[in-house]
């Protein structure tokens, strides 16, 4: 599997979790190809942020994991963006940022710019991982969205995501502290600002700085599928690492626990977002 979809008890809201990018099954003929260490591969992943989330089912929301790794398949990218310096046969294509710096839906290179390969994919190899990673997660997530708003009048998707510290860092100043979550919802133009307003108090309740599709606005998951006016809203979450783990070591900091806690206080919040008036709540 290329991911683990867990669903609740009792499907109580139009609200769906997600965690993308903290897949950490690292393929075989990944290991065999690439010139890094997995270790150095995992800079990459959002690491722990599947266990931060793990308890969205007990409030009654499903919840979609990803165990493809993010430097095997990005699933937060087009399935075409796809960079002709790391797969051959691929034509050049029209300016893209995150192609152009490795970061399409192969990437070419982890943090730092760091290459994971020696050589060239074969465009045979890029369409069989897409094929067999991407759009599983995809047509999954497709099908969720479109029960959520079938069954509850609209689909509301949270996207977690972490974010390394030093990308947020700078933007502290001598009037403000850097903020310890970032939202994204490609301003306004993802989900209703209603919506985006609930998740930020959701956030400074538990005593998080809270900013706004900056440095982060979301991706090609916001993009796809955030349609407000269809009843489609997505909000992308990005989390600073530094609050919960090592970002050199990767392991969990002693107060990860009790972060985790507040995060599944944060779900049980959000979930209501997605509540018809006339169902009953889950039981918590």
């Amino acid at each position: 599997m290329t991911f683990d979809l867990i669903w609740p008890k009792v499907l109580s809201t139009g609200v769906v979790f997600a965690s993308p990018h903290s897949g950490r099954d690292y393929p075989e003929d990944m290991r065999v190809r690439t010139v890094l260490s997995e270790h150095v591969l995992r800079s990459s992943e959002d690491a722990h942020m599947d266990r931060l989330v793990a308890d969205a089912p007990l409030h009654g929301a499903p919840l979609l994991v990803a165990r493809t790794p993010r430097s095997y398949v990005d699933l937060n990218r087009s399935c075409d963006e796809l960079d002709p310096a790391l797969v051959e046969g691929v034509r050049r294509v029209v300016h893209n940022p995150r192609v152009t710096s490795g970061l399409g839906v192969i990437p070419r290179v982890v943090a730092n710019g760091r290459a994971i390969y020696s050589g060239k994919l074969t465009l045979a190899e890029a369409r069989r991982r897409i094929e067999q990673h991407w759009q599983p997660y995809h047509e999954t997530l497709r099908s969720l969205l479109s029960r959520s708003r079938e069954e509850f009048g609209k689909a509301v998707l949270i996207d977690w995501h972490s974010m390394p510290h030093e990308a947020i860092d700078g933007l502290s100043g001598r009037s403000r502290s850097a903020p310890d979550v970032v939202l994204g919802d490609r301003f306004g133009a993802a989900a209703d600002p209603e919506i985006v307003e609930r998740v930020e108090r959701a956030f400074a309740a538990e005593g998080l700085r809270v900013a706004r599709n900056a440095p982060f606005a979301g991706a090609f998951i916001s993009q796809r599928y955030g349609r407000p006016s269809q009843g489609f809203h997505v909000v992308q979450i990005e989390i600073d690492r530094s609050l919960y783990m090592d970002e050199v070591t990767l392991a969990t900091k002693p107060g990860f626990d009790e972060f985790r806690a507040m995060i599944t206080r944060v779900m049980a919040d959000l979930v209501d977002l997605g509540r018809r008036p006339d169902l009953p709540m889950a039981a918590e």
